[in-house]
């Protein structure tokens, strides 16, 4: 099923109200650790997707590992990085550091991306840190292309592009 891009714009545009209302953040300071979000999410369900496939694959001595996440073009997630662990931490656990350790440990599996992703949410409040998850979780996954940008296509805007703009304004 694919999902209607304004419905996506507007889950977008409430996680940025979100941050406007509830961080004592100027925007220019939560843009990209809400990227940084975005990525998580999409990184964690291509990783989902890419386990399902890989699953029963292993037998044997030899058992699934990042090398057969990386053949197939998806980074690896250890457990701790993953959003849906992130999702489900519970209440009083301090969701900045929990986010800025699964940074940490996909930079460490993935050395490509040392020293690229952002690891500063223990700025934010763990409640609006936990609206934040929340928010993300509720994008739909299954969208194709660029249904996230389908209508302002027109305008030649990308799915980044789309994503900073909400998270500035």
């Amino acid at each position: 099923m694919n999902h209607n891009g304004n419905n996506i714009e507007s889950r977008l545009w409430a996680a940025a109200d979100e941050l406007r209302a509830n961080s004592k953040l100027k925007s220019s300071e939560y843009s990209v650790p809400v990227l940084g979000l975005v990525f998580l999410r999409f990184a964690d369900h291509k990783f989902q997707v890419a386990a399902k496939e890989l699953e029963g694959s292993g037998g044997g001595r030899r058992s699934i590992g990042p090398a057969d996440y990386q053949a197939q073009g998806v980074l690896f997630l250890p457990e701790e990085a993953r959003f849906s662990t992130l999702i489900q931490l519970p209440e009083g656990v301090n969701i900045g550091a929990a986010i800025n350790e699964a940074m940490r440990s996909i930079e460490a599996e993935n050395p490509d991306l040392k020293d690229v992703l952002p690891k500063t949410y223990n700025r934010f409040e763990n409640s609006l840190l936990k609206e934040l998850l929340k928010t993300m979780n509720s994008v739909p996954m299954d969208i194709e292309g660029d249904a996230l940008l389908a209508n302002w296509n027109a305008n030649c805007c990308d799915a980044v592009a789309t994503i900073e703009l909400v998270a500035f304004l």
